[in-house]
């Protein structure tokens, strides 16, 4: 069964959200407190390990300062 555009898109998720964090030159626990999430959900995402609400994706986004659209995007290339 072949992979459908939205799976391939939480693939690529933890790798675009490292590299938007490593850009802004953060660590993963400011990203966290930044997006009121813990430290350890942040590190499960960027390795893959948990997928993100939409309420968390919110967060995420507000605390890379990039919209949710954008976000979405950049996961789209």
């Amino acid at each position: 069964m072949s992979k459908t555009k939205n799976t391939d898109l939480t693939e690529r998720f933890p790798a675009v959200l490292k590299e938007l964090r490593l850009q802004k030159g953060i660590s993963q626990e400011e990203l966290a407190d930044r997006a009121s999430l813990h430290r350890t959900y942040i590190s499960q995402i960027e390795r893959g390990l948990k997928s993100p609400s939409l309420r968390s994706l919110g967060q995420i986004a507000d605390a890379l300062e990039v919209t949710l659209s954008n976000l979405i995007k950049k996961m789209e290339k």
